[in-house]
């Protein structure tokens, strides 16, 4: 499914008011995303690593390449895919470009740590390469697009591990290198609202909705917005509660009657009804 082609995108991320994106991990989570009036998906690597228990610095572009092409080929949703490191030095990150565009996705986000990535990173421990790497790195990512409207978030992480003004001063060779969006994580809210009045590019963050109204996030002059945390947590911690509750032999906390009535709802946010219609014009006539 096609839905808001790439060009659309690039120019709704440069339209002044921020797009709102949440983790999606799968297809059905994304088309519920869209029904919502969500602007974007993001496939996180964290999120998948999580998933696949094990850290996403053991994630391949393979795994990426075919989480994004299973979403892409039953959402129409905007998908920003976090490429990591892109897999090595410069030259794999060209092949990441190329499979995680031919999967269709519309953003790929390259951050600044070293390659291959490591482990640590979950517990803080992290390394950045050299500034002129990594301008490397974004200018032959630029130069892999087959498709010039396919966005390069360049992500950097210099504001936990050098400083604020070492992180400005990267995103800003990053666009000078073909980077179309910028990303960093401020530490405090005075950071938050002075990166964007300082980069002469869209940025983006990743956060939670919850730390911040919609008119408060809007007077930021944040292009992308990713809450890459509330929608797995949520998500998990209502698992975790309902296993636990029938595991001690109690009810889950919802009535079965709902959760069934949930789960035939799935047929039709899954898009179920297009595969009834050819099997009633073929193997189940007036069904």
């Amino acid at each position: 499914m096609l839905g808001l082609d790439r060009a659309a995108f690039r120019a709704r991320v440069s339209s002044g008011e921020p797009l709102m994106v949440q983790w999606c991990p799968d297809a059905l989570t994304a088309r519920l995303c869209e029904r919502l009036g969500y602007d974007g998906g993001y496939l996180g690597g964290g999120g998948l690593g999580y998933s696949m228990a094990v850290s996403e610095a053991l994630l391949s572009v393979s795994d990426l390449a075919a989480a994004s092409w299973q979403i892409r080929r039953r959402a129409r949703l905007p998908l920003i895919v976090d490429g990591g490191v892109g897999f090595g030095d410069a030259v794999h990150v060209a092949r990441t470009v190329w499979e995680l565009e031919a999967a269709g996705v519309h953003a790929i986000e390259l951050e600044d740590q070293v390659a291959p990535k490591r482990a640590s990173h979950h517990r803080h421990v992290e390394h950045l390469v050299p500034l002129e790497e990594m301008v490397a790195k974004i200018r032959f990512a630029a130069e892999a697009r087959r498709d010039p409207d396919l966005l390069l978030i360049a992500r950097t992480g210099a504001v936990q591990n050098e400083d604020f003004e070492r992180a400005v001063e990267r995103l800003t060779a990053y666009h000078e290198a073909g980077a179309d969006v910028l990303m960093l994580l401020p530490a405090n809210d005075e950071q938050l609202a002075e990166a964007p009045a300082r980069l002469s590019a869209p940025v983006a963050t990743l956060t939670s909705f919850d730390l911040h109204t919609a008119e408060e996030w809007r007077s930021l002059g944040y292009a992308i917005l990713i809450d890459a945390v509330t929608g797995q947590t949520a998500a998990f911690a209502a698992l975790r509660e309902a296993y636990e509750r029938q595991r001690a032999g109690k009810p889950s906390g919802r009535p079965a009657a709902e959760s069934f009535a949930i789960y035939e709802s799935f047929q039709e946010l899954a898009g179920f009804e297009e595969l009834y219609d050819i099997e009633r014009a073929t193997t189940e006539p007036g069904t």
